[in-house]
């Protein structure tokens, strides 16, 4: 952990800037959000970018702030405003990649580079092999067909290529020359989109070819890109980042450290997401993650772990999957990602082959091996990572570099074992090391120390680094985590909808459920290691916010109820004899969806709102249909069966369904706001959640912010919350002001203490103490709870020595004494407490 030179956030708040919400927008919501009570606003991407984006990671320039926001005169006068009413700015930034635009002319380096070639000023910002084929050319993927056909569009007029509403620049002196000998002879090749798969030569951002890789390691390309926003930084405009996806990063602790030296030690955050038991490196210039580990351990503790158990049992009656397309969450991710590493990132993998037959053609002993047989190494060694990237050469954390070394010799005898001829697996032997930075020699030590048969070193080894060993290990790294966003993620996440809730950023869909015991581990390891992390329940990348995953999480409660919905909505769907028939795995998944999004409110789900989430799924699931291979009769079929279906009247069974499950769903939400709020960290509040938000993927979770002050004024004006909205924003503002009141019960200097229930129902009930100051109690799994009888006689002694003022109910309660916890959590099903 870093710590911030200035004081961290209490909490932020994020704005999804666009151009529907400039920066004047975002003046406008300034004193509601100081009412509301939180201390930063957190602002998507300022610096410049594709006209129209409603995201901003698509940069086009960093000299200057995004003029369709406001520019930077906006920006100042919003920063100034903030500061007006007590507020700072976190501002998010995107160190990895820019935007290959249409114009090409909207990124000028780039723009320099595809005239000038590898001569440019820029060649060495951007990640190009210009070796990688081609005619030491880059590959412009930006036609819409083989280019003999789309030769008829081409046009040069003023010096310019023209191409539809591309523009492209000419190399100097060619302008003249026949068409198909001036294409020949600039230093882009442009190709067919489709080629892009198996041929680009240059790093991108996962998959998508208009977001090219830039290298920040180079701190000439640093100091360029980040100049803009270290002098905002300086000059008081901005108080704190959020870094965008480290892992994309030749070296992201080295990274880190020089942007803390840029910032002064601003508080800083980023988005690691971190799996299973894998652990943020400790070396890290940051205050943590963005917080989508707090997210996976909030969302686990309201599954039910026997219900989630019996829900897959239904699912698996209703879907009837195969093993690897959702019947078993393992063998759908392994799936998934022997599909991405083959197809989609096919250039990438061939870009890490040539290099290791490179350094083989060098190192004769250990190299010498086929490139089939290289190929095979590195798809192998790389399926098979459970974390998005090792990060075995970490120099800054001896602990998690030994552990991930562990991890990828574990990987690397189980790639082994997948050739035939147990001589040819010596391919694995040379990735491996390559991944660790090594030449490549056996290493058949116990440590991974070079083993008895290990080859002399002096002939290979000098004292500086081989730059291809070290391009090797990075691209290697780089690539594992494109493919664990897109296999896991993107894909697996889509083809195992059993319980939606758990398909989430940083979760774990194999296990869904976590219990009290573990969400106190991870607090206080969070509260330990990294106090003023971010945590975070909804943001602009989740695949459902997190009030339509506390009513998903519901169903864990009474899986045979939503057996018997299901049921009765399937038998009464009539299909026309003719008519493409809609996959079970697609009608689970939309129903659910559907009862996420509130099948009781105002006209239930809208087609409009769930279609574009349905048909996305069907997509990314790659199944029938995919982005790029598109079934367009069986798209207008899903399509049709949201409509009649979850948006048509069979909705009333979900309707009645919810009506029932009400209570249940408020605790949910209540209880996953009151955690997230007062745990360890820094909570990070997604545009208009403070009250009852339901939102699908993008672009639905990208609406502009409403930011209406009238519900919180009418509630600080004496108003009773009506409804779980107005609840939840009461519960919110409680929070938020307490946290701005008192920072040090919460901070970096706080304390993080369980506070265990004692009776029958202990479980239902986690609570806990910061500082000795504060006490959070909240209700989990409620149903269950209902079904058991209630609390009986479960109690909660508070901490003695003073008395507890519950500050939504007013009520004061002595400490030292076991305090019911029927009568504690009766009017609402959470409690806030403070010592008076």
């Amino acid at each position: 952990m870093t710590q911030p030179s200035s004081p961290s956030p209490t909490a932020t708040y994020r704005l999804q800037l666009q151009p529907d919400f400039p920066f004047t927008a975002a003046e406008r919501a300034v004193p509601y959000l100081a009412t509301l009570g939180v201390s930063h606003l957190h602002l998507s991407p300022v610096l410049e970018a594709v006209p129209g984006s409603t995201h901003g990671y698509d940069v086009t320039g960093h000299a200057a702030v995004r003029a369709e926001l406001g520019g930077e005169e906006g920006l100042r006068a919003l920063a100034a405003t903030a500061r007006a009413h007590g507020l700072g700015l976190v501002v998010d930034i995107v160190p990895n990649h820019m935007a290959v635009p249409a114009p090409l002319s909207l990124n000028g380096a780039l723009w320099e580079v595809l005239r000038d070639g590898p001569a440019s000023r820029y060649a060495h910002w951007f990640d190009i092999d210009w070796d990688g084929g081609h005619g030491g050319r880059l590959l412009l993927p930006v036609l819409e067909g083989r280019i003999g056909d789309e030769l008829p569009r081409f046009r040069v007029e003023r010096g310019l290529l023209h191409y539809g509403e591309q523009v492209l620049p000419l190399r100097p002196g060619t302008e003249l020359l026949p068409l198909p000998r001036l294409l020949e002879a600039q230093w882009y090749r442009l190709a067919w989109w489709r080629l892009a798969r198996t041929e680009l030569n240059y790093r991108r951002f996962f998959t998508i070819s208009e977001l090219i890789g830039i290298r920040v390691e180079d701190p000439e390309v640093f100091d360029a890109t980040h100049g803009t926003v270290l002098r905002l930084i300086r000059e008081g405009v901005v108080d704190g980042l959020r870094v965008d996806h480290p892992d994309g990063l030749v070296d992201p602790g080295g990274y880190l450290a020089r942007l803390r030296s840029g910032t002064k030690g601003c508080w800083t955050v980023v988005e690691k997401i971190l799996t299973g038991a894998e652990r943020l490196p400790d070396g890290w210039a940051c205050a943590g993650t963005t917080g989508y580990d707090a997210l996976r351990h909030i969302d686990g503790l309201f599954v039910c772990p026997q219900g989630a158990g019996r829900l897959f049992s239904h699912y698996r009656d209703f879907v009837t999957p195969l093993a690897d397309e959702g019947g078993d969450w393992d063998e759908t991710v392994r799936r998934a990602a022997y599909e991405v590493v083959e197809h989609d990132l096919a250039a990438e993998v061939e870009r890490l082959v040539r290099t290791a037959a490179r350094i083989g053609e060098r190192v004769p002993r250990p190299g010498d091996h086929a490139l089939w047989a290289l190929r095979q190494a590195v798809r192998e060694l790389l399926v098979r990572l459970p974390v998005y990237r090792p990060y075995a050469g970490e120099a800054t954390d001896t602990a998690r570099a030994a552990a991930d070394a562990a991890m990828l010799r574990a990987a690397a005898e189980r790639a082994r074992a997948t050739f035939r001829v147990p001589e040819e697996a010596g391919a694995v032997d040379l990735v491996h090391d390559l991944v660790l930075g090594r030449l490549g020699y056996n290493t058949d030590g116990a440590d991974g120390a070079p083993g008895p048969d290990a080859v002399e070193r002096e002939a290979v080894e000098t004292d500086a680094v081989d730059p291809d060993v070290a391009d090797f290990a990075a691209r290697f790294a780089q690539t594992a985590s494109a493919l664990h966003a897109k296999s896991v993620e993107d894909t697996a996440f889509y083809r195992y909808p059993v319980l939606l809730s758990a398909c989430e950023v940083g979760g774990d869909p194999g296990e869904p459920a976590l219990g009290p015991g573990t969400f106190h581990e991870y607090c206080a390891r969070l509260q330990r290691d990294w106090p003023e992390s971010g945590t975070v329940l909804s943001t602009h990348d989740t695949k459902r916010s997190a009030d339509v995953r506390a009513r998903i999480a519901v169903l864990s409660e009474c899986p045979d109820r939503w057996r018997d919905v299901l049921n009765v909505v399937a038998d009464g769907r009539e299909v026309a004899d003719g008519a493409v028939q809609v996959d079970p795995l697609v009608a689970w998944s939309a129903w659910q969806t559907a009862f996420g999004l509130g099948a009781s409110a105002a006209g239930g789900p809208t087609a409009e709102q769930l279609t574009p989430a349905v048909l996305k799924a069907v997509r990314e699931a790659g199944l029938r249909t995919t982005w790029t291979e598109p079934d367009a009769v069986y798209e207008e079929a899903v399509a049709e069966f949201v409509r009649s279906g979850p948006c048509g009247p069979a909705a009333d069974q979900l309707a009645a369904l919810e009506a029932d499950l009400t209570p249940y769903v408020r605790a949910n939400v209540l209880a996953a706001t009151l955690l997230h709020l007062t745990m360890p960290g820094v909570p990070d509040l997604y545009q208009d959640t403070e009250r009852e938000y339901a939102a699908l993927v993008d672009p639905d979770n990208r609406r502009p912010a409403r930011c209406d002050p009238g519900p919180l004024a009418a509630l600080d004006d004496g108003a009773v919350p009506a409804g779980l909205s107005a609840e939840k924003l009461r519960l919110t503002a409680t929070a938020l002001r307490l946290r701005r009141a008192h920072p040090e019960w919460f901070g970096a200097a706080a304390s993080y203490e369980p506070l265990a229930a004692e009776g029958p129902a202990a479980e239902h009930c986690v609570a806990f103490v910061r500082a000795g100051r504060v006490v959070t109690a909240v209700t989990r799994l409620s149903l269950r709870l209902q079904e058991t009888g209630g609390w009986w006689d479960t109690g909660l002694r508070l901490p003695a020595g003073g008395d507890w003022r519950e500050l939504l109910t007013g009520r004061t309660l002595a400490g030292g004494a076991a305090v019911g916890v029927d009568s504690l959590l009766t009017q609402w099903p959470v409690a806030l407490l403070v010592r008076e």
